[in-house]
C-alpha cells in the first residue's frame, strides 16, 4: 500500500485506474495534466506516477523526464500509459527515464500487480536512504564531539565539488565528492575521544589507532549499496602518492581521483582552522603548505593548483 499519484487529462480515464487499484488501499490522487503531475510531485512526492503519454502542453514524456532529472524526485517510480502497439512511445518513454509501462485497454489484474511490485521496489529505496541517512547524521554527531572541527564537513563539501566541477568531473562524481564531504571521516566513530580529543601530541600508538577511522568507516559505509563509490574517500583520503599514506600505501593514481581531491581539500581546511595545538593559519601559508606537500611526492600538482584558483572565490 502506497501513495499513487494518476495523470491523465481525460477524467474519466483517471477515475477507472482509481477504481481498479481501490481494493489494494492505496491513497490516490489524481492530476489532470503534467504540469500539475509536477506541481503534486513537489509538493508532496508520491509513491509512484501512472502517466498517460499524450497530453496537451506538458505531456507525460517531458513530465517523466523532470521527474528523473531532479535530485530529489528521480526515485519515483513513473509508469507511462500508451497503447498496446504504440512502440515509439515506449522507445520515447525509455529514454525519458520511465520505469514501467501500462498498455491500454488496462487489464486490472496486471496493473494492480505491477503497482505492487514497483512500490515493493519504492519501500526497499526508502529503507536504504533512511539508512543512509542514518550514517550522515551519525557523521555530523562525530563532527559535534570536536568543537574545533565546526563546520568542517560542510566545508569539504563546498571545497571538493568546486574543485570537482572546475575540473570537469560530471555531476554524479561530483555528488559522490559531497557525500564524501560529510562521511570521510565516519570511521571515528569507533575511536576513543581520549585519543579524538586529545589535545597534545600524539604518541605512537594512539597515531596508529587515529588511522584505523579509514578502515573503520570504509566497513560501515560497505553495507550500503548507495554508498559503494563513497567508500573510495572514506577510505583513501589519506593516501599519498609515494605510498606514504594509509591505510593501504597506494602509489600513484592507484588512488582514486575523488580520493585525491578529497585529501588536498582535507589538508588545506585543517590548516585553515583554528586547532587546540595551533591557530589557523593564513590561506597563502596554506597554499605554500600544499605546494611542499607537491614537492615531497605526496600530491598532484595539477589539482592542488586547480584547488588553489577556486580558494579566493569559495572564502
Amino acid at each position: 500500500m502506497g501513495s499513487v499519484l494518476i495523470v491523465d487529462d481525460i477524467a474519466g480515464n483517471a477515475r477507472l485506474i482509481e477504481r481498479v487499484l481501490e481494493p489494494d488501499g492505496h491513497l490516490v490522487r489524481t492530476a489532470g495534466g503534467g504540469a500539475e503531475a509536477l506541481q503534486f510531485v513537489q509538493a508532496d512526492p508520491p509513491d509512484l506516477v501512472i502517466m498517460d503519454v499524450m497530453m496537451p502542453q506538458v505531456d507525460g514524456f517531458e513530465a517523466c523526464r523532470k521527474i528523473k532529472q531532479d535530485p530529489n524526485t528521480r526515485l519515483i517510480p513513473v509508469v507511462l500509459a500508451t497503447s498496446l502497439d504504440d512502440t515509439a512511445s515506449r522507445i520515447r518513454g525509455i529514454e525519458a527515464g520511465a520505469d514501467d509501462f501500462v498498455t491500454k485497454p488496462f487489464n486490472a489484474l496486471e496493473l494492480r500487480a505491477r503497482v505492487r511490485s514497483l512500490l515493493r521496489i519504492k519501500s526497499y529505496t526508502d529503507d536504504l536512504d533512511g539508512a543512509e541517512s542514518v550514517i550522515v547524521s551519525l557523521a555530523m554527531t562525530i563532527e559535534a564531539r570536536d568543537s574545533t572541527t565546526a563546520g568542517h564537513c560542510q566545508r569539504l563539501v563546498r571545497y571538493a565539488s568546486a574543485l570537482g566541477r572546475a575540473l570537469g568531473l560530471d555531476e554524479d562524481d561530483v555528488a559522490v565528492l559531497a557525500r564524501g564531504g560529510f562521511l570521510h571521516d565516519i570511521g571515528k566513530v569507533g575511536i576513543p575521544d581520549a585519543v579524538l580529543l586529545k589535545p597534545g601530541p600524539l604518541t605512537p600508538a594512539e597515531y596508529e589507532l587515529i588511522k584505523q577511522h579509514t578502515v573503520i568507516g570504509d566497513r560501515l559505509c560497505g553495507e550500503l549499496r548507495s554508498l559503494r563509490r563513497v567508500r573510495r574517500i572514506v577510505r583513501h583520503h589519506h593516501e599519498r602518492l609515494d605510498g606514504s599514506g594509509y591505510p593501504d600505501g597506494l602509489c600513484g593514481d592507484a588512488t582514486p581521483l575523488v580520493a585525491q581531491i578529497m585529501g588536498i581539500v582535507d589538508v588545506f581546511d585543517a590548516l585553515t582552522s583554528d586547532r587546540p595545538y595551533r591557530r589557523a593559519l593564513p590561506v597563502a601559508s596554506a597554499a605554500a603548505e600544499l605546494r611542499l606537500d607537491v614537492a615531497r611526492g605526496w600530491r598532484r600538482a595539477d589539482l592542488v593548483e586547480s584547488f588553489l584558483d577556486q580558494v579566493a572565490p569559495l572564502d
